[in-house]
């Protein structure tokens, strides 16, 4: 994937129109031809936009989205966060992850709800549409997602998390981690992504678990609750899931419904979808 670009928030409009309309139809494996349709382009210019963006075909990405498939990311998923701690994050199965060092503030600061802390943020163009990049003089603290018109609503709801902090415009702070992020070409061993995670303490294990998710598997959230030993729990880890402050960086994305079913997504099952998909076409390149 190239570094991101300005053009990849219209990239991803077109990308999304058509993923909205997969999502709807895909038992019915749409052609090429009503996709693009669809979506207003001709096909050729679709199939070569799509490729570009995902790295497979819009018919590959149909293939991607099927319940069969979603269904085969869940194989083993316990026996997977049991094994990620043999190998840690940075394991040679793992090849594909972005690879973090991650810490986590401690109680009194996610009870002071942000008080006392300075949060740096901008907007950037991602390949999922606008990002909206939160820092601390620790590391990476926020990101979330916003489609054209709403960027507003997501910088509230994400202020709203830590109502205390100190929130600072400052794209020149926050430009760095956008290559770092989304630019697999970044993602080393070596040189890990820092982030700090600000939430409870049960969140904080929650987040911790996620992160354990390797690029080609998913979880649930009854698997999640059990691995942390509080197997009536998949209610609040839902919950716990649905608060991350970090997207994408902490793949709340991979935990699916048991039955492999593309459930709840803070910012919208499409934009789900459409990681998923951008993930598959990831973990089929030498990156």
């Amino acid at each position: 994937m190239p570094v991101p670009r300005p053009e990849l928030r219209s990239d991803y409009e077109v990308v999304r129109r058509a993923i909205e309309y997969i999502s709807e139809h895909w038992r019915d494996q749409p052609s090429l031809d009503r996709i693009a349709d669809v979506v207003g382009m001709r096909p050729l210019s679709l199939q070569r936009l799509f490729t570009r963006w995902a790295g497979l075909s819009p018919k590959a990405f149909v293939q991607a989205l099927t319940l069969d498939h979603a269904r085969s990311l869940l194989d083993d998923s316990a026996s997977v966060l049991d094994a990620s701690y043999e190998v840690g994050l940075s394991g040679p199965g793992r090849l594909h992850d972005l690879f973090v060092s991650h810490e986590a503030m401690t109680p009194g600061d996610y009870k002071a709800r942000g008080a006392g802390l300075v949060l740096r943020f901008s907007f950037h163009p991602s390949p999922f549409g606008q990002s909206l990049i939160m820092v601390t003089d620790r590391g990476l603290a926020g990101v979330a997602f916003a489609d054209p018109g709403s960027e507003r609503t997501a910088l509230a709801d994400m202020q709203a998390r830590w109502p205390q902090a100190h929130y600072v415009e400052d794209a020149a702070a926050t430009e760095p981690y956008v290559r770092r992020i989304f630019d697999p070409e970044t993602w080393r061993p070596d040189q890990p992504l820092r982030i700090v995670m600000i939430g409870s303490d049960f969140e904080l294990r929650v987040w911790e678990t996620l992160l354990r998710v390797p690029f080609g598997k998913a979880t649930t959230y009854s698997d999640i609750a059990a691995h942390l030993g509080k197997p009536q729990a998949a209610r609040a880890v839902g919950s716990a899931v649905g608060k991350n402050p970090i997207s994408f960086v902490v793949p709340c994305h991979r935990v699916l419904g048991k039955g492999g079913g593309f459930c709840g997504y803070h910012w919208g099952l499409t934009r789900k979808r459409a990681i998923l998909g951008w993930e598959a076409g990831v973990v089929g390149k030498d990156v």
